[in-house]
């Protein structure tokens, strides 16, 4: 089945991938919808595939940090939390 490459930033410390640029990658099979060997066109066939394959995830870059939306997360919950002490006083 054809499916999407998708090339990333990996993010160690909270283990999220980003993805920055994504690919088709072609399976050659002529009963694959997705494919450019497919036989029909405006393909209505029950035995042609319908369905794409999942993402496979390709870490082009490595990062130790965390990710922007981690750090907005933890940002929001830290004024959260200030709001809501400063309120109670």
């Amino acid at each position: 089945m054809c499916h999407n490459v998708i090339d990333g930033r990996y993010h160690t410390e909270c283990g999220h991938f980003v993805g920055m640029h994504s690919e088709v990658h072609d399976c050659w099979r002529p009963n694959c919808l997705f494919s450019k060997r497919h036989l029909h066109s405006g393909c209505k066939s029950q035995s042609c595939i319908r369905l794409m394959a999942l993402p496979v995830k390709n870490p082009i870059r490595i990062s130790p940090t965390t990710c922007g939306d981690c750090i907005a997360i933890e940002r929001a919950a830290a004024a959260a939390t200030t709001t809501t002490t400063t309120t109670r006083s």
